[in-house]
């Protein structure tokens, strides 16, 4: 069965074919004229060996750690049919 997971930019994982989840980095972000946007946060995710299997999530501290809950905790519990 797939469990689809949502990335920040819009697109969907399936969280059971992920290989290996890389180390959470950081970065500064800024905008096209230089400001300062805070701190960004990036993981890589990889659902095969090979490079083009590696998808790098990006953006701030709240949305990688919610993708990586999903992932590491199963996400929310399907609703039960009663």
């Amino acid at each position: 069965m797939q469990r689809w997971i949502k990335l920040p930019d819009g697109r969907f994982i399936d969280a059971n074919r992920i290989m290996y989840i890389g180390k959470v980095e950081t970065y500064p972000r800024i905008d096209e004229d230089g400001n300062d946007l805070g701190q960004g946060y990036n993981v890589l995710i990889g659902t095969d060996v090979s490079r083009d299997a590696q998808t790098v999530v990006m953006g701030s501290k709240d949305e990688v750690l919610a993708v990586l809950k999903q992932l590491l905790g199963g996400g929310a519990a399907p609703a039960s049919a009663a």
